[in-house]
């Protein structure tokens, strides 16, 4: 039964990654509807487009990262993760330029702001300790980073119930700031330390290998 629900959140969640990130690169090719705020922003050339590329990558590789088929692969499983791995740190170097220039004020600087630091380091740790081969401990750093990537998705499920609470756009997104990153980054730190961190999220290993 657990295995069975696992397999059907990872599965919503591979599907929402997608989608998110799909619908994300319209900001690298600068086509569709493009959010003013978003636009607003005084870095949004180029840096949006970089940000957008970078973060939708890495979303859009991170969730089959934990596939134990991909991870059987380890040359698969070895260069998804160097993709992963540099669109969470163009996305994070990105965001951390677009921080300090947001419309939503400096409450949200310093949310954005600490989900920018926090991403960059559980990945270059995650990168660190599979270079290190201390491959339990990369499973729970890129556990942290793909919740944190998983941000970008947890942004836009929010953003639309802060009208239904009597928000304005502007109060939710100041919110969303924070709500999209710390409560993932929770969860996922409350699963590792149930779990240890040395399973895969849809079953246990299959391999030693990273």
């Amino acid at each position: 039964m657990k295995t069975v629900l696992a397999k059907t959140a990872w599965g919503l969640a591979a599907f929402l990654s997608v989608a998110v990130a799909l619908f994300s690169y319209r900001y690298v090719i600068s086509a569709g509807l493009l959010a003013p705020n978003v636009m607003a922003n005084l870095m949004a050339r180029p840096w949006i487009a970089v940000h957008a590329a970078g973060a939708s990558t890495a979303l859009l590789v991170g969730a089959f990262q934990f596939l134990p088929g991909v991870r059987r692969r380890t040359s698969l499983h070895r260069w998804l993760g160097r993709i992963y791995a540099a669109g969470c740190l163009v996305g994070g170097v990105a965001a951390l330029i677009l921080a300090p220039t947001t419309t939503a004020g400096p409450l949200a600087t310093v949310g954005f702001g600490l989900l920018g630091v926090i991403w960059i380091h559980v990945t270059v740790q995650g990168w660190r300790t599979a270079r290190a081969r201390r491959f339990d401990e990369h499973r729970r750093w890129m556990i942290r980073s793909f919740a944190l990537t998983f941000g970008a998705v947890t942004l836009r499920i929010y953003l639309p119930i802060g009208p239904l609470l009597g928000l304005d756009f502007m109060q939710t997104y100041v919110l969303v700031s924070w709500l999209s990153w710390v409560p993932n980054l929770a969860i996922a730190e409350a699963w590792l330390r149930r779990n240890g961190g040395n399973r895969s999220l849809l079953t246990t290993p299959v391999s030693s290998r990273a």
